[in-house]
């Protein structure tokens, strides 16, 4: 009997042993993936003309490492050597960017003053006049008359009729099966890119304009860009209504035409790999305010560490919580010490004060808290351009840090002329997320738009679209595709086909007023970049005139998600 027990103790402690070996072995394991920062980095300022020139010309795989940065060695050598020609375009665009990036900053502040100038004045003989009676208005920057350069580009500031869609939203609430199909329709559409285009403008302006579509102005927030200290990344958002809210709309602000900074990020390809959601692009998750690549650290602790102080001061839970409970989770993050919170992100300083002003964590408190507020409201988040991939990166890392109550409310995301933001295994990570039980992301692609099919990538690698892709060519028909054609624009064909393509546009731009109604008619500076188009098509083709055509002229019937 006691040879029993004293066996079957023997027994029972094995089998403990054995269960904390492999309880650890566990811990080991997550430990070693959350220890993983594979990243690579391209730094265009590191390697000189020389080096440049021996890495096209003679594909030394040598001088294509000076350009670049990486967790491994290995990985700078496989890279320079398998995406040679990717990594090429991506320097040599972003040195030409950085080389003009202050005439481009000053001859946006001219233009952007003298379209000011002339509209606040009633045109040139308005002005002319003015001058003439000293009444000349001067414009200033910031306020609500200051129209951005997109905005004189495109003056359309009613919704595609907006009555029915205020109808059709009230309409949604009373059923699961009505909000998720009617996510497709030509009214949701215009809500987006119409949201998108007003990111471009300043707070005071997007005001007006949402009060002047009878829908409740949230907030428009400048938020912090470590990487380029200084706040870069603009997004507001608005309610359909003050109280009892359907819809919640967050809309990202895209590449601005004369930010360099904003051009050097669409054609960098520089990027961090995420354990189990893929590779990402670096300079959008630095657009959220999710790390420095002046120290890779950062990115670390704002996507992969599960056990900071800081995951749980900044992510919180991913239940939604009351206002109440909200308010002792922010009580307490302010008690917390400045150090703690600092040694949380890195080695490198990340100031506290400066995390909660980054776009991620301000977007992600401000859309929780109206999703408690509003118990029957879901959320669309939407952008053009870089903000189109703001948009759909948000939902991305509200998924990895688990904020499934949060998702659960996801109406859907529309993004418009949205460049790459990952590889394939981020697409499969967030398809399963997306696409049931009906698809959600739609993203929307104008003819030979460039920057959809950028970072450019290959067979083998890299950078991947993923969702629905909703076509539109340059005579606004609807393709539904797993990709645009002609994803990188290779090839002489392809040169010679965006080229006619744009002479077909700037013909276009003098007779669609006439064929299709006068709100349709172009804008001297729009008919201008048309011309300028003739020799970059792809830049001309990615203005957001030609998407709100693509979803008002586009085929006219609703696209229900459930049919995909």
């Amino acid at each position: 009997m006691s040879t029993k027990k004293i066996g079957g103790t023997v027994f029972m402690a094995a089998a403990t042993s054995t269960a904390t070996k492999f309880e650890s072995n566990t811990e080991d394991q997550e430990k070693s993936e959350e220890s993983i920062t594979n990243y690579l980095i391209v730094r265009p300022e590191k390697g000189g003309m020389l080096d440049l020139l021996r890495y096209l010309a003679w594909a030394d795989i040598g001088s294509g490492v000076r350009f670049l940065e990486s967790s491994e060695e290995g990985i700078m050598g496989e890279e320079a050597a398998d995406h040679r020609w990717i990594i090429l375009v991506s320097i040599i665009a972003r040195k030409i960017i950085f080389l003009f990036g202050k005439p481009l900053e000053y001859t946006g502040f001219v233009v952007d003053f003298f379209l000011n100038l002339l509209f606040q004045n009633g045109g040139i003989m308005g002005l002319f006049l003015n001058f003439l009676q000293g009444k000349v208005v001067i414009p200033q920057r910031d306020t609500e008359t200051f129209i951005s350069s997109i905005g004189h580009l495109d003056g359309r500031i009613d919704l595609y009729r907006a009555e029915n869609l205020l109808e059709q939203i009230d309409h949604s609430v009373s059923a699961e099966k009505t909000i998720t199909e009617e996510i497709g329709n030509r009214a949701h559409m215009d809500l987006c890119i119409m949201a998108s285009k007003l990111a471009y403008e300043n707070a005071e302006v997007v005001r007006n304009i949402v009060h002047h579509w009878k829908m409740h102005f949230v907030d428009f927030y400048n938020c912090w860009n470590d990487l380029q200290k200084e706040f870069s990344t603009q997004v507001f958002i608005l309610c359909d209504k003050p109280k009892d809210a359907n819809l919640i709309l967050i809309s990202f602000r895209g590449t601005e035409p004369f930010d360099s900074y904003d051009w050097d990020t669409d054609f960098d390809y520089s990027w961090y790999e995420i354990p189990k959601l893929g590779k990402v692009h670096m300079g959008f998750l630095e657009a959220l305010g999710l790390g420095n690549r002046d120290d890779t650290t950062t990115f670390q602790y704002h996507l992969q560490m599960k056990s900071t102080n800081f995951n749980y001061d900044y992510e919180g839970s991913g239940s939604l919580l009351s206002n109440t409970d909200s308010d002792m989770e922010q009580n307490e993050l302010d008690r917390s010490s400045d150090s703690d919170r600092a040694t949380a992100v890195g080695h490198k300083k990340f100031p506290p004060e400066m995390v909660k002003k980054t776009a991620y964590y301000t977007v992600r408190k401000k859309l929780k808290s109206l999703l408690v507020e509003h118990k029957n409201a879901k959320f669309i988040v939407t952008g053009h351009s870089l903000g189109g991939a703001l948009a759909i990166l948000f939902p991305s890392v509200l998924v990895l840090h688990q904020q499934m109550d949060v998702m659960k409310r996801l109406l859907g995301v529309y993004t418009f002329g949205q460049p790459r933001i990952g590889n394939r295994q981020l697409a499969k990570f967030m398809e399963a997320h997306l696409e049931h039980p009906v698809p959600k992301y739609f993203r929307v692609v104008y003819s030979y738009d460039l920057v959809p099919r950028l970072p450019y990538d290959d067979k083998t690698f890299l950078y991947k679209h993923f969702g629905v892709c909703l076509y539109y060519n340059s005579l606004y028909i609807e393709q539904k595709v797993d990709e645009e054609p002609d994803p990188n624009l290779y090839g002489l064909r392809n040169v010679i086909s965006a080229h006619l393509n744009a002479i077909w546009e700037l013909i276009r731009s003098f007779i669609i007023g006439y064929t299709h109604g006068r709100e349709y008619k172009e804008s001297w500076f729009m008919v201008l970049v048309r011309i300028m188009g003739l020799a970059l098509p792809g830049i001309a083709a990615h203005c957001p005139t030609d998407y709100v055509n693509s979803v008002r002229l586009g085929k006219e019937r609703v696209v229900h998600m459930s049919s995909f």
